[in-house]
């Protein structure tokens, strides 16, 4: 998507946006069954009376307000409670759940809609055929109300508990792995190498690429008639003299390479950020899973089950990552000037695996699943999945034989790597790499 797609898309997952969204809808709704009135050709049966309608907005006004404060509150408690028990990063998640957005905006539109229609009722601007509009239109208010607190009753036994907020971490990193294996390159082409003559456009900030506007790239190529080479992809630190775009040779005279206005354009096609996103980022959201099992197995917690629930799901998803892109046809390439470089396996591998084998050093358990897994992620994907996978394997059971006590637990860990072909695998490698 364009820069300006994708910051629409970051302000509408704002709580306050929704809720501004349905709370004017509200507002609407009271004032219109007032102005509406004098355009129905049908003569309505029956009559309301006008404190019949003034007490039911009423009950709804007064406890509309109770049920968003008090909705707000254990919001901001499970928030807490995400950023203590699993990460701060994965509260973001939180932030955004459509659910609780479009619980919290039905109330407040609500209760909007009760103060605007009491406030209407007073000043004696509905008539008789405008309060039966009125009554039906709180009718329906009251339906919507009783779903979204079914709804929210649901809801609030899950929200912010450790199994709920891995499965929404774990299902944000798929979406952004099918992305990127749906597009690989964004768009453009692999980028296998830079020419001799391309010259790099600098950072020029620090932060982390959140979003790379191709189309902005794209058109800048048939500006100056130029490919451009993208070597920072979402999710990489940035800092000023960092290059994250290099300019191919013009083939116009009157084009200069180092053109500072050009360099600044294809700069402001890269949105910097302070933080990491989901989005395009699938080595974020596989960090973060690393994250929530570190946690788990810090000694104030010591959940090695959860750290073992992580490693399935981190399993699932390079799975899916070891299926790789689909063959995209030359005319079906839609940035063709763009390269972009590819993300490594072993990057994945590292995000992944890395910090989780360091702090499991010493829970057995945890390292016999880690060689299990690893040895079924080995014997899968192309030759650079399977290297990686058997690095980590290495690096987990060398990390494994330091850091546990008995020799047992120690043969426990070999027999399961053995068992999982990544003893034979990393031998294999050890051979290959010494007969080169």
């Amino acid at each position: 998507m364009s820069r300006w797609q994708w910051i629409l898309s970051r302000i509408t997952r704002r709580l306050w946006v929704r809720a501004s969204l349905i709370g004017a809808l509200g507002i609407v709704a009271a004032v219109l069954s007032a102005v509406v009135e004098p355009y129905i050709p049908w003569q309505l049966p029956g009559t309301i009376g006008v404190h019949a309608v003034d007490s039911i907005l009423t009950i709804i006004a007064s406890s509309m307000l109770a049920v968003t404060t008090f909705s707000l509150s254990v919001v901001t408690s499970a928030y807490g409670a995400a950023a203590s028990q699993v990460t701060p990063r994965a509260t973001r998640l939180l932030i955004e759940d459509r659910v609780t957005q479009n619980v919290l905006s039905t109330f407040i539109g609500s209760f909007l809609f009760a103060i605007v229609g009491i406030v209407v009722l007073k000043t004696g601007a509905y008539d008789a055929r405008g309060r039966v509009i009125l009554f039906i239109v709180t009718i329906a208010v009251i339906a919507l109300i009783v779903v979204s607190l079914l709804r929210w009753i649901d809801h609030l036994t899950r929200l912010g508990l450790v199994p709920e907020t891995t499965s929404r971490v774990e299902d944000a990193t798929r979406r952004a792995i099918r992305s990127r294996l749906s597009q690989p390159y964004q768009g453009g082409k692999r980028l296998e190498g830079l020419p001799p003559s391309a010259v790099s456009v600098l950072a020029g900030d620090v932060g982390y690429v959140q979003h790379i506007d191709m189309a902005a790239l794209a058109a800048q190529c048939e500006d100056v008639d130029a490919d451009i080479y993208v070597t920072a992809l979402p999710g990489a630190f940035l800092y000023p003299d960092t290059p994250i775009a290099w300019i191919g040779s013009c083939a116009s005279a009157e084009t200069d390479q180092n053109d500072e206005d050009l360099h600044e354009e294809v700069r402001s096609a890269f949105s910097i950020g302070a933080e990491r996103s989901f989005d395009q980022d699938p080595r974020f959201g596989l960090a973060v899973m690393s994250e929530i099992a570190s946690r788990a197995l810090s000694p104030a917690t010591n959940d090695p089950g959860t750290a073992i629930d992580v490693i399935g799901r981190l399993t699932r998803l390079l799975t899916l990552w070891a299926k790789g892109p689909p063959t995209i046809p030359e005319d079906k390439i839609a940035y063709p000037r763009v390269y972009v470089q590819p993300l490594r396996s072993q990057d994945m591998f590292e995000d992944a695996f890395m910090l989780l084998a360091r702090d499991g050093a010493e829970h057995v358990e945890v390292q016999i699943r880690l060689q299990k897994s690893l040895g079924a992620l080995a014997r899968t994907g192309d030759s650079d999945f399977r290297e990686a996978a058997l690095q980590q394997a290495g690096l987990a059971l060398s990390r494994a034989e330091a850091g546990l006590s008995l020799d047992f637990d120690k043969q426990r860990v070999r027999e399961a790597a053995h068992r999982g072909g990544v003893l034979e695998g990393l031998n294999h490698a050890n051979a290959a790499a010494n007969g080169q």
